[in-house]
């Protein structure tokens, strides 16, 4: 037992976690409440942190590919780790996302996490908008965090870094967007783990990253490499476009940096 922490699912977000937490990790598939529990007497944590999510193969269009398989991971599981956790007396932290929100960037100030999600054109932000309105009333009592990222950034090449993504794509938007740089993503949940925090509260650097910005710092260590800039419309595709507030966040005493303090220094270890 290392840590009293359970990482539940071994993906992107979960192997990142449990090499800084160096805890007990779990990519055990859960279709039950009595496969949940098994599980949890199995490791017996006194802190569970479920990293389980399907967000599409490509990308979040796939979700619509795997209804049953989305629903499961990203709606049933955390509401049955919510359940099994108050049963147990075992504090629950949840990573959720923030990809849940129409945004009016001529209308809209960053939004915070006492905004209503509104967002249900996805099939996936409504899985997630589905067990997060769950989870967050449940921590008004227990012992329950919900920690919401969006646009996950890098410093190491993984298909699920947004810096990957942009390198293979090579056609991007130019649109501000709240991002979670994950170094800063493991500190800031090392930090509200430690304080006992609950509820719900915006895992993101500060301000909103236009794709070009990032691009442009990757340029300037890989000359050769170019991109080029589309209109979103032309893609086609239907995605929710936001900056969120981390105001919240801040006041726990968490210093948020913002997310053009973080490029070179991303680029630079990526590069690495």
């Amino acid at each position: 037992m290392r840590n009293n922490i359970l990482i539940l699912g071994t993906g992107f977000i979960g192997n990142k976690l449990q090499e800084e937490f160096q805890a007990d990790i779990t990519g055990q598939i859960f279709s039950c409440f009595t496969d949940v529990e098994k599980e949890i007497k199995r490791f017996n944590p006194k802190t569970i942190i479920n990293c389980i999510g399907i967000t599409g193969k490509n990308n979040v269009d796939d979700c619509e590919k795997v209804l049953d398989d989305a629903l499961m991971a990203n709606t049933f599981v955390p509401i049955m780790l919510g359940e099994v956790a108050l049963r147990y007396g075992i504090r629950l932290v949840h990573i959720s996302s923030g990809c849940i929100y129409h945004y009016d960037y001529s209308k809209n100030i960053p939004l915070d996490e006492e905004s209503i999600p509104d967002f249900f054109e996805l099939f996936y932000s409504r899985t997630k908008i589905y067990s997060e309105q769950a989870l967050k009333t449940l921590a008004n009592k227990y012992p329950v965090l919900i920690a919401r990222i969006r646009i996950p950034l890098d410093n190491q090449p993984h298909p699920k870094n947004v810096l990957t993504k942009l390198i293979n794509y090579k056609k991007v938007i130019d649109i501000p967007n709240s991002i979670t740089y994950i170094p800063d993503f493991i500190k800031a949940l090392k930090h509200l783990i430690e304080i006992n925090a609950t509820g719900l509260f915006n895992v993101v650097n500060k301000g909103g990253l236009r794709y070009p910005q990032l691009l442009d710092v990757y340029k300037k260590y890989v000359p050769g490499f170019q991109y080029e800039i589309i209109d979103l419309k032309k893609l086609n595709l239907v995605r929710s476009n936001l900056i969120l507030s981390t105001e919240k966040l801040e006041k726990t005493g968490f210093k948020v940096r913002d997310i053009h303090e973080v490029l070179e220094e991303c680029v630079k270890n990526y590069l690495k």
